[in-house]
């Protein structure tokens, strides 16, 4: 049974969870990827990782090369990925082979942000002012714009190049900068939401949708919008449900994992900021198994081999998490980190941390010695913490007395 796995730079989520999930379910996988080097050194002495694991060259961000290479390779029983950028290509290769998928037009409403935003309008359901500016347009041709407005590009993911402005002068200086960095990109310029910024995450077989909680998300000062906590929630109010998954079911999310970002305003509306229709990332994935002891990337696979969802998944909703990012304020060189932790065993189902209960991860993403520009985006990213134990003021001590004991230098 072979899985094909279309990847871009490789990320946490698949070595240390789709890709071990994969060996547990008795798959043989592929990495279909435009940087085979990058994948080999990361899955090098990897016990956990499949018997039969192979990384093939391949233009992944175009469908048709995909097609053509699995069409001349092992016959596929799957085609996935994790990547914001590769959904819809392998929404269309998994379609071609008659395999199940996601709907490539889902895909691309979730990936287009500026589509997203018509679909919802249409539908009648949310209508956010949006302008798009394809590269080369001057910002001054837009009229009424509702500053303050966000910059971003219509296809981008996390927070790069995601930019608050006040006025004309402001977006004219941004759209240079942003299109400096991303020449013949297109950007979308939207409507601020006001709100606290949460997260929901759901994982469907194509007919049962089940809401695995969500995410209270601690941002960066203004302009920027980096994510630098997030408080496990594990019940969303039932009317922010309701209109959050009127709005995915009118999207057509559907199969495996979807992350939604949304912000909760004052009188009970729930605003979607933007659907990624795929697991949540920066380890927020694999905190989500541990908090509710499932094996979450597991199902999450088996939902694209056509497998159905139990409908019950014996999730837990005790347990509570803190994610925290360690976050560079300045560039220059990292010359003091902590190493990678762990205090206790992170086997689905053994609870058994450390003092209270809890148990307390950090892994670094920046190695000692390496430069680096100041971003403003996750970019900036030294290390993340996450703790996971039985109630909300043990994870978060945990988490702080972690901060409070390392130290994180930069030097110019």
């Amino acid at each position: 049974m072979r899985l094909y796995l279309l990847a871009l730079n490789p990320t946490d989520s698949v070595t240390e969870g789709f890709l071990p999930a994969a060996a547990t379910l008795g798959l043989d996988v592929t990495v279909l990827t435009h940087d085979t080097p990058a994948h080999r050194a990361a899955y090098a002495e990897r016990p956990d990782l499949p018997a039969e694991l192979e990384v093939l060259e391949c233009d992944v961000r175009d469908f048709h090369e995909v097609v053509g290479l699995i069409s001349r390779h092992h016959t596929p029983i799957a085609v996935f990925s994790n990547s914001d950028h590769l959904q819809t290509q392998a929404a269309l290769a998994a379609e071609y082979f008659g395999l199940p998928g996601k709907d490539w037009r889902a895909t691309l409403r979730a990936k287009n942000k500026a589509e997203l935003r018509r679909h919802l309008a249409a539908a009648g359901l949310d209508t956010v002012w949006a302008a798009e500016l394809p590269a080369g347009q001057d910002p001054a041709e837009l009229s009424g714009i509702p500053f303050p407005v966000v910059l971003k590009p219509r296809e981008g993911v996390a927070s790069e190049d995601v930019v608050l402005v006040a006025d004309e002068a402001e977006l004219a200086a941004r759209c240079r900068e942003i299109r400096h960095r991303r020449p013949g990109a297109t950007l979308l310029v939207e409507e601020f939401l006001e709100g606290r910024l949460h997260t929901l995450e759901t994982l469907g077989d194509g007919r049962t949708r089940h809401v695995l909680g969500g995410f209270r998300t601690q941002l960066s000062p203004p302009p920027d919008f980096v994510e630098v906590a997030l408080e496990y929630v594990p019940d969303h109010p039932q009317p922010v449900l309701e209109q959050l998954l009127g709005q995915l079911d009118a999207l057509g999310v559907a199969l495996g994992a979807c992350h939604t970002e949304f912000v909760l305003q004052p009188d009970g509306r729930a605003r979607i900021i933007e659907v990624n229709y795929r697991a949540i990332g920066d380890q927020c994935d694999l905190l989500l198994a541990q908090v509710l002891e499932l094996p979450y990337f597991e199902l999450v696979l088996a939902t694209h081999l056509g497998r159905p969802l139990p409908a019950d998944l014996g999730a837990r909703r005790d347990l509570r998490a803190r994610h925290r990012a360690v976050c560079a304020d300045r560039a220059g060189r990292l010359t003091a980190a902590p190493d990678p932790y762990d205090d206790g065993p992170y086997g689905r189902g053994r609870h058994d941390g450390g003092a209270d209960g809890v148990r307390l991860r950090y892994r670094p993403l920046r190695a000692l010695g390496e430069r680096h520009e100041h971003y403003r985006t996750n970019r900036d990213y030294l290390g993340l913490v996450w703790a996971v134990g039985p109630g909300q003021e043990a994870v978060d001590r945990a988490v702080a007395g972690f901060l409070a004991a390392n130290r994180w230098e930069i030097t110019p």
